[in-house]
């Protein structure tokens, strides 16, 4: 009641409200008991300093690190920041020949302009509505649009994401078994099991000797991910978790692992079966979200102290970056050798291979590449989708392709 009497006649708590609802539209969970507490912080901190009541409703409504740069978009274009409106007025203005233009600078993302226009949206929706959809037949359990699967994370809207996470959740990878060193008995004629054969002789006095056949035992080999959760891979960090989630969920063996400028084994956290509570666990376990990358200090913590506990049994193992490093590549080299020799199959995605002009010219990714038996792109459903139906094949260990694309540099 406080609140009410201080601001009375004006329209701050109208405000708040539809501010919340902006940032719901835009994919944030925000409820009328949200709204409640951050009446309630306003009221406490008040509104004297923009910054103070910037960070007063970001305690509320901002919970996990990936919300912050929507939170941050939407606060400062729904309260009027003028340098963001400038930029958005900039995007509809004609463009002068021969005046000077300022440095580019990065539009608001496409949920927040969504969230702000919601009737131009709910126009567009029932349009797109009536045009007929094409449906495209994926190799996982995953059915979506075309357009949908060739999207880039990054362009998703708010309903397009939500709509990309329920695809990725009914993925499911099924690699194929392969041989492992302990036998098993088998009733196929195969290999004589000398041992079972003599202790059947001995069973019948000697007259006859049954041949008894054993086989190698078959298993699917572990499956380690290690995924780079730096600024440069914030904006597809939360898709690949959603991706990484499903697939922990649906096999055994599998171990995950995040780094930025250290690395974090999250494989626990990720086996929660609500995918909310297995994001906000790993939210609370790692410290360096959205920071800088140290990949070789990285690589080498998981040589030292995990290769020899997961890689075990002919493991396939996922590097998700995009290989730009802030040591500039050192030491990298001697751990990418070390990990390669490891493993089974060593799968490289990295989302810069989208781009058709593609070059691997930072230290980083050179330092990698020799030591990859496959390089894919990560930046969308039908990548993922390729990616699992590679997975699912069994492979040569160092393919063919591979060695000319790299002879070609």
């Amino acid at each position: 009641m406080r609140l009410l009497d201080q601001f009375e006649g004006s329209k701050l708590l109208p405000n708040i409200m539809h501010f919340g609802r902006v940032l719901r539209s835009a994919g944030l969970p925000v409820g009328p008991g949200k709204i409640i507490d951050a009446v309630n912080a306003v009221q406490t901190v008040g509104i004297a300093s923009r910054k103070d009541f910037y960070w007063s409703l970001h305690a509320v409504f901002v919970n996990r690190r990936d919300q912050h740069d929507v939170y941050d978009q939407a606060f400062h274009i729904f309260w009027r920041d003028p340098r963001l409106l400038e930029r958005m007025l900039g995007m509809l203005m004609p463009e002068v020949p021969g005046e000077e233009q300022n440095e580019p600078q990065e539009p608001p993302s496409r949920r927040i302009m969504e969230a702000m226009s919601p009737k131009e949206q709910e126009g567009q929706q029932q349009e797109q509505e009536k045009e007929p959809e094409v449906e495209v037949e994926a190799t996982l359990t995953a059915s979506a649009n075309e357009l949908l699967q060739k999207m880039d994370f990054e362009d998703m809207s708010a309903e397009e994401v939500a709509a990309a996470k329920a695809a990725i959740s009914r993925m499911r990878l099924t690699i194929d078994e392969v041989p492992m060193r302990r036998f098993e008995r088998s009733h196929r004629i195969d290999r004589v099991d000398m041992r079972a054969t003599l202790r059947a002789a001995m069973r019948s006095g000697g007259g006859l000797i049954p041949l008894q056949y054993r086989r190698r035992r078959k298993r699917t080999p572990p499956l380690v991910i290690l995924c780079d959760i730096s600024g440069s891979m914030g904006r597809y960090t939360r898709m690949l978790l959603h991706f990484m989630h499903a697939i922990t969920n649906d096999r055994d063996r599998v171990h995950t692992f995040l780094f930025g400028t250290r690395l974090t084994n999250v494989t626990r956290h990720l086996r929660q079966k609500d995918v909310d509570v297995a994001l906000e666990c790993c939210n609370d376990m790692v410290d360096d979200w959205s920071g800088g990358t140290r990949i070789g200090e990285s690589l080498k913590e998981f040589n030292r102290f995990w290769s020899r506990r997961v890689l075990g049994q002919g493991a396939v193992m996922l590097l998700i970056s995009d290989g730009l490093d802030r040591d500039a590549g050192r030491g990298l080299e001697i751990e990418m050798e070390r990990l390669h020799k490891s493993c089974r199959r060593f799968v490289w995605l990295n989302p810069l291979l989208r781009f058709e002009g593609f070059e691997p010219k930072s230290q980083g990714i050179r330092a990698i590449l020799p030591h990859v038996d496959e390089f894919r792109p990560v930046h969308n459903l039908e990548s993922l989708t390729e990616l699992v139906d590679a997975l699912n094949r069994q492979l040569s260990r160092r393919q063919e392709g591979m060695g000319e694309w790299l002879q070609a540099m």
